[in-house]
């Protein structure tokens, strides 16, 4: 299994606000929302808000990323722990769906994520220890293990 050891991992990236229309923020309409990240050796990523806080909908917004960051990390550990399992995965596509819900003043949180692999392997002999080890990538997950709410995952096992 995995080793009990505490280690600290550190990521650096930048973030550059680009929507500088002429006159920075002198009013709420008047600016835009875009930004890029960036970190070294990776192509940059375009940012916006979500289209309903007047973003640019042809760009990833911090929610999409937050639902997708859960979801890679579902991903890998659960290929880590079908390998190490002996569940040969050969396919996997998630359609996850992150629900926000906004206050009055504007504020809001996430009030829950829920992930929707279908996941093929290789044999039905392995159809219920595929299904059963989604349950268990929670207790590894670093970004699931981050959160304030809940993540779930209604699995689809296919063979």
């Amino acid at each position: 299994m995995i080793p009990a050891m505490t280690r600290e991992h550190r990521y650096r990236l930048t973030v550059t606000w680009t929507g500088n229309r002429g006159e920075g923020t002198a009013g709420y309409r008047g600016y835009g929302r875009e930004h890029e990240v960036t970190a070294a050796g990776k192509e940059p990523l375009a940012g916006s808000s979500d289209p309903a806080f007047r973003g640019d909908p042809a760009r990833w917004n911090p929610e999409e990323l937050l639902v997708a960051s859960l979801s890679q990390c579902h991903l890998l550990w659960y290929l880590h722990l079908c390998a190490t399992g002996g569940v040969v995965v050969t396919g996997y596509v998630d359609e996850p769906e992150g629900t926000m819900a906004e206050d009055g003043n504007g504020s809001g949180r996430f009030t829950g994520v829920v992930l929707r692999p279908t996941v093929t392997v290789a044999s039905p002999a392995m159809a219920a220890a595929a299904e059963r080890l989604h349950g268990e990538v929670h207790a590894y997950c670093f970004i699931a293990r981050s959160v304030n709410f809940p993540v779930t995952a209604e699995p689809v096992i296919r063979f």
